[in-house]
């Protein structure tokens, strides 16, 4: 039986592409975080993600050994994993199951490396015998119907996006204004590598972009493009030659801010333009510009009803973006900025309302 005190240890995952953070919580209280670097020439001998599992398992062990823990049963009370590319489900937090981990190894929708914190949740989580778990994948999909249609059969809309962050963050906002998640409608704008805004109500995100190919422009990702002049650019042999991959690669790695600067690095882009440089300031401000117009959308997503607009992510931090943005959209709804993206205890937190009663877990089917 699990531990219900508010003394309760988490551990959590959360997979990147070349590091691992880990963190250990007592309740909601961070007892450490490290962040475990993987070096990109150890990663190459791997062909695809689910091939690096025992490699950063025994990395995850060794960082959590040198912490003190003895890798014992009833050590720790629970483990949550970032979720992965799974199938589209509703927000929550999800226990690791059979079918998960077919779906994480075998027939995952995409290589990515959050495919890793349920595998490595789970691993973790048969050491310590507790449960396993994932929180908000980034699958998370709680669009109306009327939001699917993009205008062309066949061509649904998808639902990928930041909703980790984005749900915890919206959380909080909540219970500041002495409501519940549940009880509130705000428009959440997460600024990172991509850009995601999402309108939630009743406690679901009802609407959202997905990054990786609508939406503002981002750091490098390319966002929503006019399709007709993709077409001319496939058309006049710009991307003949390219793998799938490396198409993809062109709009999600190398497009945005990277493109018209050839940095993705917001900070640099944000001296450059403070010192005069005119093409990053008009970069910076179409950007800003771009996730206005995505606030204001998602707004009319939910017939002008806005508790907050909220801006977070590791942009966020700038407030220089920031105010950009704000003058934009101040008339919407007061304007709430939670910079950072606090994944690790985010995570914890969907473990412990499962442990504390406060909702239950769900099933993966």
């Amino acid at each position: 039986m699990v531990r219900l005190a508010g003394d309760c240890l988490v551990a959590a995952v959360n997979p990147g592409a070349t590091s691992t953070k880990l963190g250990l919580f007592c309740g909601q209280d961070p007892v450490f975080q490290e962040t475990l670097r993987h070096p990109e020439g150890e990663l190459a001998r791997f062909t695809r993600v689910a091939e690096q599992r025992e490699y950063r398992l025994e990395q995850v062990v060794n960082a959590l050994r040198r912490r003190g823990l003895k890798m014992e049963q009833g050590e720790v009370q629970a483990v949550a994993g970032r979720g992965g590319l799974l199938k589209p489900l509703p927000g929550g937090t999800y226990t690791v199951n059979r079918r998960m981990v077919e779906d994480l190894t075998r027939f995952s929708r995409w290589e990515h490396a959050s495919n890793l914190g349920g595998l490595l949740a789970l691993d973790l989580a048969e050491r310590w015998g507790c449960p396993a778990f994932v929180v908000d994948p980034v699958s998370v999909d709680e669009l109306e119907p009327v939001a699917r249609l993009s205008g062309l059969p066949g061509v649904d809309r998808v639902s990928l996006s930041h909703a980790l962050n984005s749900r915890a963050v919206a959380r909080r906002v909540a219970a500041e204004l002495g409501r519940r998640y549940e009880e509130v409608s705000l428009v959440v704008a997460h600024l990172g590598s991509g850009i995601s805004v999402g309108a939630h109500r009743d406690g679901r995100m009802v609407d959202v972009n997905n990054p990786n190919e609508e939406g503002p422009f981002g750091p490098e990702r390319a966002g929503g493009l006019p399709v007709a002049g993709v077409l001319r650019l496939a058309w006049e042999g710009f991307l003949r030659g390219e793998t799938l991959e490396q198409v993809s690669g062109v709009f999600s790695r190398r497009g945005g801010a990277f493109a018209y600067l050839g940095t993705r690095d917001m900070a640099e882009a944000e001296a450059r333009a403070r010192a005069g440089d005119a093409q990053a300031r008009l970069v910076l401000e179409a950007m800003a510009y771009q996730v206005a117009k995505e606030i204001g959308a998602m707004a009319a997503a939910l017939c002008g009803r806005v508790d907050r607009v909220v801006i977070t992510g590791g942009i966020a931090n700038s407030e220089y973006l920031v105010g950009l943005i704000r003058r934009r959209v101040g008339f919407i709804a007061p304007v709430a900025v939670v910079p950072g993206e606090e994944e690790l205890l985010a995570l914890a937190q969907g473990a412990l309302r499962v442990l504390r009663g406060e909702e239950p877990a769900k099933e993966y089917v």
